[in-house]
């Protein structure tokens, strides 16, 4: 017993370091906000993935990833559902624009990106979804290139050989060793893939499971040195709203949660030219998925929807 609590108190001090180093910001909207975090129920994060956090100009300002996470009761796993980027919405009114039909993923340009692009994010996927986000994280994948690199690397699963068209680089198929800067190339390619965008988020999937993997296999706290300096790589790169819970809380909650309990989802739906523009659109099981969500019903739609549920 004297053991556990001293392990806990240490963990808790841990995550105390990360709270000062992590940048905690409201990136929710009122509307997509819960009223109140009850970590022991079903909890909804909105996760936004962009190379351009805090760029100056809007024309750079893109949501590269949106992906909720659904932790059902108990924290014992957690479904990685990706959002299409070109999932034609209804996003709302703000600021300098006036509402209207659109790609998803032009909500966080018309908001403006940073903290207002993340909020009409927030604010559409809700409207869209019905249900709400007891909180968001922003990852800046230009600054998590270096958390990789800290970790010693991460191991991804290649399934179908394909060429970059950012690095000209060659994917192989099997499992390797990717360093920061080849697994951010791998997980931003869409072309030259089967199944387009749909493989891409599979791949960014694949990516933030293997980073908690090798965070789960690294000895960081036997390292003090290279502890901060991961503790400072994470801090440039993530930006979160924990929604009034303390971060050293979530840490908590969820240290128990094992890397092959993750679950990755893709949100039913197929692609649309519409005024001879190219959408995703929803399918029936799409709309299924996010009433699933709203009714505390994934885990037994993930069993009775296989096709669209991977593996990681």
């Amino acid at each position: 017993m004297l053991l556990a609590g001293v392990a806990v108190v240490g963990l808790r001090e841990l995550t105390g370091r990360y709270e000062q180093a992590v940048a905690q910001e409201q990136l929710l909207d009122p509307s997509a906000r819960q009223d109140q975090t009850d970590l022991d129920g079903p909890l909804n994060y909105l996760l936004i993935g962009t190379d351009r956090w805090r760029s100056s100009g809007t024309t750079d300002r893109r949501s590269d990833a949106i992906l909720v996470v659904h932790v059902p009761t108990g924290g014992r796993e957690a479904f990685l559902m990706s959002v299409p980027r070109d999932l034609l919405v209804t996003i709302p009114a703000a600021p300098g624009y006036g509402g209207g039909q659109d790609k998803i993923n032009s909500a966080f340009t018309h908001g403006g990106g940073g903290q207002p692009g993340a909020r009409l994010l927030s604010a559409t996927l809700a409207h869209l979804a019905g249900f709400r986000f007891d909180g968001a994280a922003v990852i800046d994948f230009s600054g998590f290139r270096e958390v990789i690199d800290l970790l010693g690397g991460v191991r991804i699963c290649v399934d179908t050989e394909f060429r970059s068209i950012h690095t000209d680089r060659v994917f192989a198929p099997g499992c390797q060793e990717m360093d920061g800067p080849t697994a951010l190339d791998f997980v931003r390619q869409r072309h030259n893939l089967p199944n387009g965008d749909y493989d891409r988020q599979t791949h960014q999937q694949q990516l933030l499971r293997a980073v908690l993997q090798r965070t789960s296999e690294t000895s960081l706290r036997s390292n003090p040195i290279r502890l901060d300096q991961v503790i400072r790589a994470v801090g440039s790169s993530l930006t979160v709203d924990t929604n009034g819970v303390p971060l050293a809380d979530l840490v908590m909650a969820f240290r128990d949660l094992p890397t092959d309990a993750l679950r990755g989802i893709q949100m039913p739906s197929h692609s649309q030219t519409i005024g001879q523009v190219s959408y995703v659109v929803l399918e029936d099981g799409g709309s299924e998925l996010l009433a699933a969500v709203r009714d505390r019903r994934v885990p037994q739609w993930a069993r009775a929807n296989p096709r669209w549920v991977t593996q990681l």
